[in-house]
């Protein structure tokens, strides 16, 4: 009966014209989920060598996506396109192809010695540029940590106050406020006479 199952999950998986609900729900763990344990065992165990693996899997992937964004829109159309993907994205994590290491070293590590001046030129750009953008909204920033901290203080979510409306939201703010002792104690000014 399993062996029907595995069967089932097989020919979904490869069949071309199926769903890519499941080629794609495999992709993604194949290709992020996985690695991402693996890099937890790795970095727990301390392992010199599975570290390295990982990092050496986590440049391939990493180039692979960018790669991925500009011609996702052309390419992912193609009927076969989810499968070679899948295929891929094992091939650089099989121990005997060590698809990463082979991905790393031939294409990934010579472009970047290459270019390596330039990026780090662009990068320390983009970086003051952020740094520059983070400055001027930091009123904002502030407003909204504010928020976030006191929806959640309050025990209400950001739907539950966004549905009520800012003025209903205050008044309910208001109210348990004044019903809370340690609140009113914070308010009220010392009134003991020897305290000077």
């Amino acid at each position: 009966m399993s062996e029907a199952k595995g069967m089932v999950g097989l020919r979904l998986l490869l069949c071309p014209l199926g769903s890519n609900v499941v080629i794609r729900t495999a992709c993604c763990t194949v290709g992020v989920a996985l690695p991402v344990y693996s890099t937890f065992k790795a970095i727990e165990s301390k392992d010199q060598n599975a570290q390295n693996k990982c990092l050496l899997y986590w440049a391939a992937y990493g180039s692979f996506s960018l790669v991925e964004v500009f011609t996702d829109k052309f390419i992912s159309w193609c009927p076969m396109y989810y499968h070679l993907k899948f295929a891929f994205l094992v091939w650089l994590q099989l121990p005997p192809t060590s698809g990463a290491k082979q991905l790393y070293s031939n294409h990934l590590r010579p472009f970047l010695l290459k270019h390596q001046a330039r990026v780090d030129r662009v990068l320390g750009l983009a970086y003051c540029e952020v740094i520059k953008l983070v400055s001027s909204y930091q009123a904002e920033i502030k407003f909204v940590k504010s928020m976030v901290v006191k929806i959640a203080g309050s025990g209400e979510t950001l739907s539950d106050q966004t549905l009520r409306g800012p003025a209903e939201s205050d008044r309910s703010q208001q109210h348990s406020s004044s019903e809370d002792p340690a609140v009113l104690s914070d308010a009220e000014p010392d009134q003991n006479p020897n305290h000077g």
